[in-house]
């Protein structure tokens, strides 16, 4: 809207009560407006006699000014100037006093005045241009007249002057007389001194008169100024007064037709439901209760009775299967009486939203055998619900949000259909009226939030095994599945499971006792077992090591607990330095790093006499150097055998490396005669040389 907009609306508030008095009685117009006539009619009157004082002014104006210079003029040349004539000045006095009581008269122009009494003696002057039998000067030609008026002031008052200087001149001159012959010329001197101040008199009254006439002039024409000033502010106050009475009218016009509008549908809402109306879904707007009842009785004989399922099917039960009725009753009357109608103009933003029980009957029996045939009815189409729960995803516990399946609530599902065609509803959504069996853990639950935070709280260990060259992480993703949560939201961590993890640890890298290949070292792989070589996890302590780990909510890297280890978790766990008996070839070898730095036959045990060197994967249990070698002690105290070594290297309980200084020959096929009891025979120097090379804790693999 527009500033000029704007401006009106507020002087439309501002007058409204002035403007619709106004309109009621015209003849009551307010004082405001009556002065506003009046000083537009003074304006126009003084414009008038401005003009006509104007045309006065020009006419006398010249005359006086020429008398004036025509006495100035006759003073000059005979240095003499009389004093004007007694009745001229009457007349002159009189003009003047007249003047004034007519500028008096025109500026109280309201007051009435009382008649003035002719003077006799004056000269009648009614006669004059301008001035009525009663003296009065008209407002034509008051300007006109105070301009001669004020011109005559000025002679007079000059020629008073100009008569008081010729009495001084001549009692100077009678006491010159006084004086004799002798004076004369003193006499003549003062006379010339005389004309010649008077001739200066003259003339400074004279300007002084000129003067005094462009100052009145100037004054008349300020208050010219200020009269055309008040005549454009009248005349634009009264424009302004005809605007705000025109819209003054037509805002009343307006406000009179919208209260006839809203008392008309106030009047109509009494009989009528408003706006936006709606029973039971059924728009409803503007109509009265007979124009319902007759919809709804036209209505009931077609009446079905939607479902709305939520996989998007629909089923329907159909009010010719039920027998359905409709019965009047007085539930509308009261909600019709119950409207507010003089506040209709809510209903256009806030809809009426009317629930009720419509009068309807129909035959139950029959509704019921309606229901169980349906097909949302049948057990096997159903699923359930399922509960909001935690659930592990990207790497932490988030809620799972319910999921509401369709296996019906049949308590609930009756009597929503009953509830819908006793109010002859349309439709019926089963998943909105909660006819389905819902979950009872929804995604805000306290508990199933509670349960989440629990669960998350678990997850802040990481673990790292070392199983060089391999590794085993315990992170979020391998703990959760040790923390579970019941149907109850009851949180808890499986211990079971931390078992289940460390056996899972077992069978993959433990080696102990288990068969496994072998490459020899002439490049034969072969399979051996037994022997009490290789990896096995102490599976107790390793449970309670890493359960404390995840409790504690730590982050380390380290090996499991050993209570057996091999060299190596690659290939081969015994690594690339280990010794190797080879009991089919009857040969010993010493690799070092990979490679073969030892070898030499050897005689093993005696398998014809059961003393049969067993294969296996072991590893040196501690060496030493001279040492008695003894067999099974008798009851006597006596031993089988003893026999004195150098070097002492045993490997599998009694059985071990050693120097046989009492064998003939290594190799072939003598351990079959000459074979020992279990030990591996060396010469004493490959012996030496070996119990250099090996070291406790050595691999030492016996093979066929």
């Amino acid at each position: 809207m527009g500033s000029r907009d704007k401006r009106t609306e507020e002087m439309i508030a501002q007058t409204m009560e002035e403007a619709m008095r106004g309109i009621l009685d015209d003849h009551n117009k307010p004082e405001t407006f009556r002065r506003m006539d009046d000083r537009d009619e003074a304006v126009r009157r003084k414009s008038s006699g401005r003009k006509s004082a104007d045309q006065g002014t020009a006419k006398k104006r010249p005359s006086g000014k020429r008398s004036s210079d025509n006495s100035a003029d006759s003073g000059r040349k005979t240095s003499v100037r009389k004093a004007p004539p007694k009745e001229a000045a009457a007349d002159e006095i009189y003009e003047e006093g007249s003047g004034e009581e007519i500028q008096k008269e025109a500026s109280d122009s309201p007051k009435k005045r009382k008649p003035r009494k002719k003077d006799p003696d004056r000269t009648d002057v009614s006669a004059d241009e301008g001035i009525s039998g009663s003296g009065r000067v008209s407002k034509s030609e008051e300007a006109g007249s105070s301009g001669d008026r004020r011109n005559g002031e000025a002679e007079s008052s000059g020629d008073r002057r100009n008569g008081e200087a010729e009495s001084a001149r001549d009692r100077r001159n009678g006491e010159a007389g006084i004086a004799g012959k002798g004076g004369r010329k003193s006499d003549s001197r003062n006379e010339r001194a005389d004309d010649d101040d008077w001739e200066s008199e003259y003339t400074d009254d004279e300007d002084s008169r000129e003067e005094d006439g462009r100052d009145e002039d100037s004054r008349e024409e300020d208050v010219r100024d200020e009269e055309d000033q008040r005549g454009r502010r009248g005349r634009r106050n009264k424009r302004k007064y005809n605007g705000v009475k025109i819209a003054a009218i037509a805002a009343a016009g307006l406000l009179g037709t919208a209260a006839a509008a809203y008392i008309g549908f106030a009047v109509f809402f009494n009989s009528h439901f408003m706006f936006n109306t709606k029973i039971n879904g059924m728009d409803c707007s503007m109509k009265s209760v007979e124009q319902v009842e007759d919809y709804m009785k036209k209505q009931v004989s077609d009446y079905t009775l939607t479902l709305e399922e939520s996989q998007g099917g629909r089923e329907a039960i159909h009010g010719s299967a039920i027998a359905i009725e409709y019965v009047p009753g007085g539930q509308l009357e009261e909600f019709m009486e119950e409207q507010e109608n003089f506040l209709w103009p809510k209903s256009l933003w806030k809809h009426p939203e009317i629930k009720m029980e419509i009068g309807v009957k129909y035959d139950e029996t029959a509704l019921a055998e309606a229901v169980a045939g349906l097909g949302c009815m049948n057990p096997e189409t159903q699923t359930p619900s399922t509960d909001a729960h935690p659930q592990f995803q990207d790497g932490q516990f988030v809620v799972a949000p319910e999921i509401v399946g369709t296996q019906i609530n049949t308590e609930v599902f009756h009597a929503k259909v009953a509830e819908a065609i006793s109010g002859f509803r349309p439709s019926l959504d089963l998943a909105k009226s909660g006819c389905y069996a819902l979950p009872r853990f929804l995604s805000d639950s306290p508990e199933v939030v509670a349960a989440k935070d629990a669960m998350n709280s678990y997850l802040g260990a990481n673990v790292t095994y070392d199983f060089n060259p391999h590794t085993e992480v315990v992170d979020a993703s391998v703990i959760s599945q040790w923390v579970t949560v019941d149907a109850e939201m009851n949180v808890a961590f499986n211990q079971e499971a931390v078992r289940a993890y460390v056996q899972s640890l077992a069978d993959k890298y433990n080696t102990k006792g288990r068969a496994r290949s072998f490459t020899t070292a002439t490049g034969n792989v072969v399979t051996v077992e037994g022997g009490g070589y290789g990896w096995q996890i102490d599976q107790e302590a390793e449970f309670n090591a890493l359960l404390a780990n995840v409790q504690n909510g730590e982050t380390v890297t380290r090996e499991a607990n050993f209570s057996s280890r091999g060299a190596s978790h690659g290939d081969s766990d015994v690594g690339s330095t280990y010794a190797e008996v080879d009991l089919t070839n009857q040969r010993m070898y010493f690799i070092q790093n990979g490679q073969v730095v030892l070898q030499s036959d050897c005689v093993t045990g005696n398998p014809n006499r059961g003393n049969a060197t067993p294969q296996g994967w072991y590893s040196l249990a501690w060496k030493q150097r001279n040492r008695t070698l003894r067999g099974t002690k008798r009851p006597d105290g006596t031993y089988e055998y003893e026999t004195p070594v150098k070097y002492w290297m045993p490997f599998n309980g009694g059985i071990g490396f050693h120097d046989a200084s009492w064998q003939a020959s290594f190799g072939g096929q003598r351990y079959r005669t000459h074979g020992s009891h279990g030990c591996v025979n060396l010469p004493t120097s490959v012996a030496g040389q070996l119990y250099e090379l090996l070291m406790d804790g050595m691999p030492v693999i016996c093979h066929y």
